[in-house]
Parts: C-alpha cells; sequence; structure tokens
C-alpha cells in the first residue's frame, strides 16, 4: 500500500497594503499637587449613609452621578480633614503606579535584586516569602507619594526591617504591604496592596528617632482611622473603610479616578464558601479538620454543601468573601499582624463581619513586634462563629515560616 504524506495546511496569508498605524495607548495620571477640582458638577442623591450616620453630599460633588473617592472622603463627602484627604489622595495615585506597573509587559524585566530566585526560578522554605522586584519597586512607589504628600511621619512596611522615619511633624503613620501575593504575577493571578494609617503618638515625639518610629507604628488595629486594599485584577477596586462603613470604588481608567461603585458593603452573615489551602489538611488540627468535613459535607449549621475557592492571593480572597460570604483562612502562623491582618479585619468588621486568630479578635491584639506573624480567619459573622466553635482550628504543625 502506497503511503501518503499530509502536507500541513498554511494558506497563503495577505493583508491590504497601507494598513493604518496605531500609536500605543499611554495613560498618564496626574500627580496629587496637579489635580483639579471638576468645574461642572452634576446633581447627587439627597443623602448617603455612612455607617450609623446619614451624610448628605451636596450636588457639587458628583460628576455624571457617580462619586469618586475624592468626592467622598472630601468637605462635600464624609468630611475626613484636609490632612487625612491629602494623604489618601497621594495614597490612591500611588496604588494607580503600582497597577500599571503590574499590568506592563515591561515588569518582567525590572532587575532582580541579588540572591532572589524570581520566575522560572525554584524558591523554597522561608524564601517563597523573599521579596521580588516588584515588591522593591511597589514599596519605593509608596513610600515616593507618602513623602511628597508632607503628612505622613513614619511608614512601616512589609518589605522594611525597620519602619521608615519621614518628617518630624507628619500627624499620620502609615502601615503597609506595598504588593501582597506578588509571587503570582508570572501568572497573572491577581494581587493587592494592604494599608493602614494612624495618628502619629504625640507623647512619644520626646523618644529616640528609632524608637518612636517602631512604637508608633505597633499600634493596636482599634486605633486606626483609615484602612484598605487595592486589588489588582480585571478591575482596580480601591476598598476602604474610614470607621463608617466598608466602600469599594473601582478606577475608570478613561479618567483615572476611582468611582464608588460598592456603598456600603455588607458581608452576608453566612457564606456557602471556604477559602484556603487543602494541600495542608493533614497539618491541621483536629479541630479545623473537623470543621472543614463537616460544612463540605452539608452537616453544619448551614445545610448546604459548601465549596472551596482558593486564589492563594490574600486579598483577592477576601474580595470575593466579602460580596458573597463564607470564610477566608489561613491557620498558619504566616500573616503579619501589622501590615495585613489589622487593616484587612477593620474592613471585614466594617462590613459585618470578624476577623480573629482562630480565637481572639484581631483587632483587641496589642503587637510585639513589627514582623509578628499569626494565623488569620475572616470572613460572615455566623460562620465565623461556627469555624470558632470547633476550638482547635490553629495549624502549629509544619507552618514552613520561622516564627
Amino acid at each position: 500500500m502506497q503511503s501518503t504524506s499530509i502536507l500541513p495546511f498554511n494558506p497563503p496569508l495577505s493583508f491590504p497594503p497601507n494598513l493604518p498605524r496605531f500609536a500605543p495607548i499611554i495613560r498618564h495620571f496626574p500627580s496629587p499637587s496637579k489635580l483639579r477640582v471638576p468645574i461642572s458638577m452634576a446633581s447627587s442623591p439627597s443623602g448617603l449613609a455612612v455607617g450609623s450616620r446619614t451624610e448628605t453630599i451636596s450636588s457639587r460633588t458628583a460628576i455624571d452621578g457617580l462619586y469618586t473617592l475624592t468626592d467622598y472622603v472630601g468637605k462635600d463627602g464624609i468630611g475626613l480633614g484636609d490632612d487625612l484627604v491629602l494623604l489618601l489622595t497621594h495614597i490612591q495615585y500611588a496604588c494607580k503606579r503600582i497597577a500599571a506597573l503590574v499590568a506592563s509587559p515591561f515588569s518582567f524585566d525590572l532587575p532582580n535584586p541579588a540572591g532572589l530566585a524570581v520566575g522560572g526560578g525554584v524558591v523554597v522554605g522561608a524564601e517563597r516569602d523573599a521579596p521580588k522586584p516588584l515588591d522593591i519597586v511597589s514599596n519605593e512607589i509608596i513610600l515616593s507619594s507618602l513623602k511628597k504628600s508632607g503628612k505622613v511621619a513614619v511608614m512601616a512596611s512589609e518589605e522594611d526591617d525597620e519602619p521608615v522615619w519621614i518628617r518630624d511633624d507628619g500627624p499620620f503613620v502609615v502601615v503597609t504591604d506595598p504588593l501582597d501575593g506578588s509571587r503570582n504575577i508570572d501568572a497573572s493571578i491577581p494581587t493587592g496592596t494592604i494599608f493602614g494609617v494612624y495618628k502619629r503618638l504625640v507623647e512619644l515625639d520626646n523618644l529616640p528617632r528609632e524608637e518612636k518610629a517602631v512604637l508608633n507604628s505597633l499600634q493596636s488595629g482599634t486605633k486606626l482611622l483609615a484602612a484598605g486594599y487595592v486589588l489588582y485584577s480585571s478591575a482596580t477596586i480601591l476598598c476602604a473603610s474610614f470607621g463608617s462603613g466598608t466602600h469599594a470604588f473601582t478606577l475608570d481608567h478613561s479618567t483615572g479616578d476611582f468611582i464608588l461603585t460598592h456603598p456600603h458593603i455588607k458581608i452576608p452573615p453566612r457564606g456557602q464558601i471556604y477559602s484556603v489551602n487543602d494541600a495542608r489538611y493533614f497539618d491541621w488540627p483536629e479541630g479545623l479538620r473537623r470543621y472543614i468535613d463537616t460544612i463540605r459535607q452539608g452537616k453544619g449549621k448551614n445545610p448546604k454543601k459548601y465549596s472551596a475557592r482558593y486564589i492563594c492571593s490574600l486579598v483577592a480572597d477576601l474580595h470575593r468573601t466579602l460580596l458573597y460570604g463564607g470564610v477566608a483562612m489561613n491557620p498558619r502562623d504566616h500573616l503579619r499582624l501589622v501590615y495585613e491582618a489589622n487593616p484587612l479585619s477593620l474592613l471585614v468588621e466594617q462590613a459585618g463581619g470578624r476577623g480573629s486568630d482562630g480565637k481572639n479578635r484581631i483587632l483587641s491584639m496589642q503587637p510585639g513586634k513589627l514582623h509578628q506573624r499569626l494565623p488569620l480567619f475572616m470572613g460572615s459573622l455566623e460562620d465565623m462563629e461556627e469555624l470558632e466553635s470547633y476550638g482547635d482550628v490553629q495549624q502549629k504543625v509544619n507552618p514552613g515560616y520561622e516564627v
């Protein structure tokens, strides 16, 4: 039998001559110092509820019926005060720059700090949490913006061993995880920035600079003036609380404004989703295993079977939990109290949920050191109460990190 060979189908490609060439679209966000208040403002709703208060936002604050973050926190909004509004303006500007950096095809060309394995490199043990190039650049972007605001005394960052003292007369202290989940960037998985804002403790002003920088950064979460995260995903979303509710603002790339899209987020009292790394099931304590087994089978207080959804990006997993309910957790001593647990727990509580270490309320804890790690459980109030009722839910076996 004579064999025949099949030629590959490669039709000739021809393009119309003189195709137009389009210049790449490059958006430049104005720096906070160059922002101007829009001249024409449309009408707005007569009132906007904020927590237990009802704040009236005048017709001057809405553009085409939409509220920007700056409108919302300004004098015609909830009126946070000029200093804090200016600081938040610089924070959101920094996050716009990080959002552009994360989405840029050139971010992969950033130089790699010596000794770090990035991209195809293999990183094991505690080195999995080592800073990546984008972490370092994001940290520098935030520090630069805070300096330019003129309103920050000290910045404490997950990327720095010690807090950075900025200026003696700055009224605020900022704690931040500049780019949470950065090891997922190569796979285009969502990442985020986390931040919290405190008042500077003026009673510490006479202490040496290094000492007062640390003590100002070790305030308990109950003293937070504001906290938030920025999710870098299919949309860039800034979710924040100023002590009276949790609200989310979505970046409009055509104007560079964060627009209020999710006012007064209320986490459902109970969800049907749990978020955790199931691969560590056999390292979990008995209580946590029983809880997960129970809700997966629909034998818990909620008769419906729970589904697992785990992105391995703290900001992304929490954002979904805020909107849909359920619980997001890392039972190991892994997440940092100062930079992650406190700011995120404020958002959850202000949305009607609960944040704990499996036993105690996060916001009531007094940090003992800057990079203190702990287990973190956040979510719907009824789900959290059921979880904590199982008692032993903190993983102490094979934590994977020195604690």
